[in-house]
């Protein structure tokens, strides 16, 4: 799963004039401040201090559910308890609203949607650390997994995951010798029968990390990798999200 450089920038400017005549000014209205996020600050992450800065986040911050929101319908999502730096890292991008500012801008129909892409001038400047594989054997790419993108080898050989673009798996279902040959090495029964099932994409197993699953709205999926995309496979209308913890 690649990560794709997207080349959109969008900047919204607003301007606002206010005359007055022989009249006092009106009062000026406080202005509201935003509640503080808890949390470490993500301009000070790097690729050797957001491990331990998460796992403690996670452990006074918890949660389990997340709620993705799109213009085609919600994705609600749990995340994986033993990969608890991926896990944290989504809920506190999620909570600093960092992933409001993001959209989908891979869709490979078929294959997999990937989000997380930013197109805002604020967060195209978010420090990009990474984040150390969590590959579990028991969580594989069946339909509606939830990855972290990275990568590829020759630029990253210890497998660092982004910290901001995840995908969901979308695939095929395949019979069991297709299953087998697309992965690479012997799937137990219970991943040949989910590929043979409800589908999925066996040959990304072991390289990227998968950190949680659709719950709901596995649909919502299937309508996001239908979408009609650009030559680089960015979709032709923007597909923005929100996301929220709900758990």
């Amino acid at each position: 799963m690649r990560i794709s450089v997207s080349s959109a920038c969008r900047l919204l400017l607003g301007l606002g004039l206010l005359a007055a005549c022989n009249q006092a000014p009106p009062a000026t209205a406080p202005t509201a401040t935003k509640p503080v996020v808890p949390g470490p600050d993500l301009a000070t992450l790097t690729d050797s201090a957001a491990p331990a800065a998460l796992l403690a986040y996670g452990k006074q911050y918890p949660g389990s559910e997340v709620l993705v929101k799109t213009r085609l319908g919600n994705i609600r999502v749990r995340l994986y308890d033993d990969t608890p730096i991926h896990k944290a890292n989504f809920l506190l991008l999620a909570r600093k609203g960092v992933f409001d500012e993001t959209m989908f801008n891979r869709v490979v129909k078929n294959f997999a949607v990937q989000g997380g892409q930013t197109y805002n001038a604020r967060t195209i400047r978010l420090k990009r650390y990474r984040l150390p594989p969590e590959i579990r054997p028991e969580h594989f790419h069946h339909k509606g997994a939830l990855g972290m993108a990275r990568y590829d080898d020759e630029q990253n050989p210890g497998r660092l995951s982004s910290n901001t673009d995840f995908y969901f798996v979308v695939g095929e279902k395949m019979a069991p010798f297709q299953s087998q040959a697309m992965a690479g090495r012997k799937l137990t029964p219970a991943q040949i029968k989910a590929y043979a099932t409800v589908g999925g994409v066996p040959s990304l197993d072991g390289q990227y990390t998968v950190f949680g699953e659709v719950i709901e709205g596995q649909d919502v999926v299937d309508k996001i990798s239908n979408e009609p995309v650009e030559s680089d496979k960015w979709p032709v209308k923007d597909i923005t999200m929100k996301v929220e913890v709900v758990k």
